[in-house]
C-alpha cells in the first residue's frame, strides 16, 4: 500500500493537472449558431493540444452540450490523453454582461514503464465577464477533481519496487485542484480567437504544481 501511495503522490498529479479547457465562446454571436469546432494549444503543466465540438440546443435558456480531447506533446501520444463531456448554461444574460456555468465528467489516461492510470472525474466553471460582438473578456473560477483511479502496474514496478503490489481502483487522496484566471477572444466572420491564462493551486490553498499556470490559445468556428 505504501507504495501505492508514492505512485500516487507522484504520478496522479502530473496527469490532474493536464487541465484541457472547456469551450471559450462569445456568447453575443452564438444567437445563430448551433455547432462549435475547437481546437488550441497550451500550456497546463506540460505543452497540450486540444480539440473540441459544441452543440447548441434550441432552448430560451442558451445551454450548449459539449465534448473535449486533449493531449500532450510527446512521441507517443496516445499514451496520455484526456477527454470530456459535459455542458455549458449561460445564466446571466444581459446585454453585454454574461455568466455561465459549466460541467464536464473527465476521463483520463497516463501511461509511463511503472504503471498505466485510467481515472474519471469530473470539472465545474463558472464564468461572468463583458461581451461585445467583436471581442469579450472575462474572469474564470474553476474546480477539477480526480474521483477514482484504476493501477495496472508493469513487469518493472513489481520487479524493482514492489513485487506484491495490486492492480484495481484507488481514490486518490490528493484532492482536487482550483483554476482562476481571465479569458479573452477576438471574434470575426464566423470566428473566434481565444486566450485563457490563469493560475492552479489545491484544494486545501498550500500546494500547486511545479509551474503553477496555465495558458491556452483556441480557435472556434461558429456554423449555423
Amino acid at each position: 500500500m505504501k507504495a501505492i501511495r508514492i505512485l500516487i503522490a507522484f504520478i496522479v498529479p502530473f496527469f490532474i493537472y493536464q487541465k484541457g479547457m472547456a469551450q471559450t465562446v462569445n456568447w453575443i454571436e452564438l444567437k445563430d449558431t448551433k455547432h462549435i469546432m475547437t481546437a488550441g494549444i497550451g500550456w497546463d503543466y506540460s505543452v497540450s493540444y486540444y480539440l473540441g465540438y459544441a452543440y447548441q440546443l434550441n432552448t430560451k435558456v442558451p445551454i450548449m452540450l459539449t465534448t473535449n480531447f486533449s493531449i500532450p506533446s510527446g512521441e507517443r501520444l496516445l499514451d496520455d490523453y484526456k477527454t470530456k463531456i459535459g455542458g455549458q448554461i449561460l445564466l446571466l444574460n444581459k446585454s453585454n454582461l454574461k455568466g455561465s456555468i459549466a460541467f464536464n465528467g473527465i476521463y483520463r489516461r497516463y501511461e509511463n514503464p511503472l504503471a498505466k492510470l485510467q481515472n474519471f472525474g469530473s470539472e465545474l466553471k463558472g464564468t461572468f465577464g463583458y461581451y461585445k460582438p467583436k471581442w469579450f473578456v472575462a474572469g474564470e473560477v474553476g474546480f477539477d477533481i480526480a474521483i477514482v483511479t484504476h493501477f495496472n502496474h508493469s513487469e518493472t514496478f513489481k520487479e524493482t519496487i514492489f513485487a506484491d503490489v495490486r492492480d484495481g481502483w484507488y481514490e486518490p487522496f490528493t484532492g482536487g485542484n482550483f483554476q482562476y484566471g481571465i479569458q479573452i477572444g477576438y471574434s470575426f466572420n464566423q470566428s473566434d480567437i481565444t486566450f485563457n491564462i490563469g493560475m492552479v493551486t489545491t484544494q486545501d490553498f498550500k500546494t500547486s504544481p511545479l509551474i503553477p499556470y496555465y495558458l491556452m490559445l483556441g480557435y472556434n468556428l461558429r456554423l449555423n
